[in-house]
């Protein structure tokens, strides 16, 4: 069957354009999530890279926005790393990223030597929650273009923890609630009488 004109000419478009489009270009990027169990808690590690035609210089940084059940002090990064944990993340003018302000933000910040060119995978970054089960997040990944040495900034989804569920009282919480109460009631009878 052969297309008509019109339609062949576009079609030639679309395969030329699929073949010789410029690579996708993006800031610093979560490429890989992993959660594992570690002493009733949940380890969450995330793998980033350094994408081609991006260089990292200290000071750049990323967020990883509304991580759920933070356990502090329980957190890893390759050197050149520091994280912390603000309420709110850092805010770019032209990006709107939704931020729970009662809920912690991680952010790792580069204090390392420049790394000129990309491609580079920068290791695992992990921190333990009190969830194990994940949602949607938002990272947001902030470094300097190799080429030109301006701002570029990668938005993109991740995993993050789901709020963990509130807590069930320990069957001795439960037993010394009874006797509280048993006593209470003691106490009052005695005084009637």
């Amino acid at each position: 069957m052969l297309f008509p004109r019109p339609m062949a000419f576009g079609f030639a478009l679309v395969v030329l354009a699929a073949f010789t489009a410029l690579p996708a270009r993006a800031g610093l990027l979560p490429v890989a999530v992993t959660v594992t169990p570690e002493s009733g808690k949940f380890r969450w590690t995330y793998s980033v890279t350094l994408p081609s035609d991006t260089a990292l210089q200290a000071g750049n940084y990323f967020t990883i926005y509304d991580f759920n059940g933070f356990v502090s002090g329980a957190s890893g990064a390759p050197a050149g790393w520091t994280l912390s944990t603000p309420m709110t993340g850092p805010s770019l003018p032209y990006i709107n990223v939704p931020d729970d302000s009662t809920v912690e933000n991680l952010v790792w910040t580069y204090t390392g030597p420049t790394i000129p060119a990309g491609r580079v995978q920068l290791g695992e970054f992990w921190v333990t929650s009190l969830s194990g089960a994940s949602e949607d997040g938002v990272f947001v990944g902030h470094n300097m273009r190799s080429k030109d040495h301006k701002p570029d900034t990668n938005v993109t989804e991740t995993r993050i923890p789901v709020p963990a569920p509130p807590g069930v009282p320990e069957p001795s919480t439960l037993v010394l609630a009874g006797i509280g109460l048993s006593a209470f009631g003691l106490l009052r009878r005695a005084r009637r009488a």
